[in-house]
């Protein structure tokens, strides 16, 4: 069976999900929530928990953002409400914008 080839990621994406497990452990602990309650709550094991606070960049990001919302740790806007709005007001941009974005035919000159 043949290993699946290896992901590399940027610097700044390495940072901000070291960044991101490192609040969401700061988090935990000024609640004074063990990691085996934590892990419970979100119905993950005490490894993921422990790899998502290290910051590694496999994690789901499904559950790091359950993880967030579990320990109050905002990650766009701090209510439901303001979330939702924000959605509804990206969706509605995004009616206005193309369906689908095409690569030009090569040969085209567009320097005018």
């Amino acid at each position: 069976m043949a290993k699946p080839p290896t992901r590399t990621y940027s610097r700044y994406s390495q940072e901000a999900v070291r960044l991101l497990g490192a609040l969401l452990r700061a988090a935990r602990i000024e609640k004074r929530m063990g990691t085996q309650t934590l892990a419970e709550r979100a119905g993950i094991s005490r490894d993921l928990l422990y790899r998502i606070e290290k910051g590694d960049p496999r994690c789901q990001i499904g559950v790091v953002f359950e993880l967030a919302a579990i320990l109050g740790v905002p990650l766009f806007e701090p209510e439901l409400g303001a979330l939702q709005k924000r959605r509804r007001e990206l969706e509605d941009r995004l009616t206005l914008l193309p369906k689908a974005v095409h690569a030009p035919p090569d040969g085209v000159k567009d320097d005018f």
